[in-house]
């Protein structure tokens, strides 16, 4: 019999962003339990945030000023070695950020490079603004599906009129597995495909449990 076709999922991340990356980890049980295959992109929350930092708290300031490096490099990937390592960059650079909390430097971009099988040379791009136009056109190309107001991550998939369906999140902590994701990703499609469907959310009461 014919493999089933895999539906395209289209994933907009910053790998600063720890929601995000709960997001992203949970996409990734969603290809072991649908028929899905995610597509990495690159979004960044200084450029969202650029126009805006008068009005944000210091502490997020701070936190955006580092934000620059790990996109650029990211996207400096991409645009030098394709797409398809986009996926297992955000995995090397995540984990340290993320569930090792490890500072952004240069030393851990360098090891997540290495981890990649990414040449080193590419940590140079995270302070440098080569490719900022690209960048920016690969944010811009996540945020208009979904508007300004919204974060990372940005998801899109096909409708069933052959339009994408996009919608941020979700947020979600810890990144459900098996049945769960399977159940989380089913209910999602199905509410972003409704027309006039915007918005469904509740207070945080924990934060991103990293497991």
């Amino acid at each position: 019999m014919p493999e089933t076709t895999k539906t395209p999922a289209d994933f907009w991340f910053d790998p600063l962003c720890p929601w995000a990356w709960m997001t992203s980890r949970w996409m990734l049980e969603v290809e072991k339990v649908r028929p899905v295959e995610v597509r990495w992109h690159v979004m960044s929350l200084a450029v969202l945030n650029e126009d805006k930092l008068d009005e944000l708290p210091e502490g997020y300031r701070e936190l955006l000023a580092t934000a620059w490096g790990p996109v650029r490099v990211c996207i400096a990937a991409e645009q030098q070695h394709g797409s398809e390592v986009l996926g297992a960059l955000y995995t090397a650079l995540g984990t340290r950020f993320h569930n090792q909390g490890l500072e952004r430097t240069r030393e851990t971009i360098l090891a997540a490079l290495e981890e990649a099988g990414l040449p080193a040379e590419l940590a140079d791009a995270a302070d440098s603004d080569a490719y900022d136009k690209q960048l920016r056109a690969s944010h811009k190309e996540g945020i208009d599906l979904v508007g300004q107001e919204v974060g990372t991550p940005v998801i899109a998939v096909p409708g069933s009129d052959g339009d994408q369906i996009a919608f941020f999140g979700p947020v979600v902590t810890p990144a459900p597995k098996g049945e769960d994701a399977a159940k989380l990703w089913d209910g999602t499609l199905m509410v972003a495909s409704i027309p006039g469907f915007y918005e469904i959310k509740r207070t945080r009461t924990q934060g991103p449990i990293f497991d």
